[in-house]
């Protein structure tokens, strides 16, 4: 079947239809020093086995709430009823189960670590797969695979509507795509469902840093996440927003070998990969990784995304990870993709693992990776607190604010009181 699928992407490669896609330029670029054997070179290691089975997940509580909850602060794992993700290619899964480098166009949305619908939980560990288990009619885990460049339908996609090559001045229009679409979609009670969003982006700003560091700078990193949070939190209700922590990016230049797809990793990520070591090129990427790691902080670790039915929670997983590695301290390239630079369905599983592991656990204590070289184990919610953790430390204790323009009962009785007694004392 993924041969079809080669054969797909192997057309669009030829076709005018992709012309001007800087992705599918840069794919081309990668693949013109291979050699047919290299090309067709099948690597069974990075794929998943049909028979495959993660053992059984179960919590003690697993149910919803008795009631729909009205406040962000109470909201299980059980009540998630619509999830979706945007993003980049680590989000669209591209390559994921390639067994060939031509398969790396594939985009393998039903594994996504974010949002991947595929089976069930035995047969792949994603978020959504995690969440069926709570709740085994959630909307939007995204059911199949597409390929870049090619038209999609939310049939293939759900609602992972990430989009591979995107850089973040892309958000806000994968943002506006996705409130049209969780509006007008049939099933989707849009005020009263709890939904579920997830975010990665930033990581291409930084591999095209070199080329334009006026447009990929970190004020505009930071003005796109900006915007776009904005856009949800004055017109999405009930919605809980999941940001990932951008990754450390320099230690992916120790994803090498001597193979014709790894040359791609140059092609994708080459103000990354080119500069040589301890030059001041490369230190100054360094630096900006860095600091859009610390202005996200900035921008999160605060209550300014933060009210009745919406938050926005920094999970902070991957701001210190390090490539999963062999015994013998080389990296373990069984969970990356041909290219060295995307994930397969190994990095995706340890990813959303960590997600999840993350959403259950407070502000200030959330587990950071050191690195994937051991599995990380996941975690079922506090019985003493089994709900999704969505209060900022800056937030006052108490009853979260409310949106904004509302006045609430006791402030409408007041100012009733203020002018209907007035009058009365003369006072007007």
């Amino acid at each position: 079947m993924e041969r079809l699928w080669i054969a797909v992407a192997t057309c669009l490669l030829t076709s005018c239809s992709v012309k001007g896609n800087d992705w599918w330029w840069e794919y081309e670029e990668g693949i013109r020093h291979y050699s047919k054997e290299a090309l067709n070179k099948e690597f069974p290691e990075k794929t998943r086995p049909v028979s495959f089975k993660h053992p059984v997940f179960q919590c003690p509580d697993m149910s919803p709430s008795p009631s729909v909850p009205s406040s962000v602060e109470f909201v299980k794992a059980a009540d998630i009823k619509v999830i979706a993700a945007l993003g980049d290619s680590l989000t669209t899964a591209i390559g994921a189960n390639a067994t060939t480098v031509l398969g790396i166009p594939i985009e393998f949305r039903h594994v996504s670590w974010s949002i991947g619908g595929h089976g069930s939980f035995q047969h792949v560990i994603t978020l959504a797969n995690i969440i069926k288990l709570f709740n085994p009619h959630l909307l939007g885990a995204a059911p199949g695979k597409t390929v870049h460049g090619m038209q999609s339908h939310i049939s293939e996609t759900g609602f992972n509507l990430a989009v591979t090559g995107h850089n973040t001045f892309n958000l806000p229009r994968q943002t506006r795509h996705l409130i049209d679409t969780l509006r007008g979609y049939e099933g989707l009670n849009f005020e009263e469902d709890w939904k579920l969003l997830t975010i990665l982006m930033g990581m291409n700003d930084i591999c095209d840093y070199c080329k334009d560091k006026a447009l990929f700078s970190v004020d505009n990193f930071i003005h796109y996440i900006t915007v776009s949070l904005e856009m949800l939190m004055n017109e999405v209700p009930r919605m809980i927003v999941n940001i990932v922590q951008v990754l450390p990016m320099q230690t992916l230049r120790e994803v090498q070998k001597p193979t014709p797809g790894c040359l791609l990793q140059r092609s994708f990520c080459s103000c990354l990969i080119e500069p040589v070591a301890r030059s001041p090129e490369l230190q100054e990427l360094v630096q900006v990784n860095l600091d859009f790691q610390k202005r996200l902080e900035s921008l999160l670790y605060s209550d300014r995304f933060f009210r009745d039915d919406f938050a926005v929670v920094l999970q902070p997983f991957l701001k210190h990870a390090d490539p999963p590695r062999l015994p013998n301290g080389k990296i373990d390239m069984t969970f990356f993709t041909h290219d060295c630079f995307h994930f397969t369905i190994k990095g995706h599983e340890e990813l959303a693992k960590g997600l999840w592991n993350n959403m259950f656990q407070p502000e200030g204590a959330k587990m950071i990776v050191s690195s994937f070289s051991d599995p990380i184990s996941l975690i079922c919610p506090p019985m003493e607190h089994p709900y999704i953790f969505t209060r900022p430390i800056a937030a006052k204790s108490g009853q979260p604010p409310r949106r904004s323009g509302a006045l609430s009962q006791a402030a409408v009785v007041l100012l009733l009181l203020l002018l209907v007694g007035l009058p009365c004392l003369g006072l007007m």
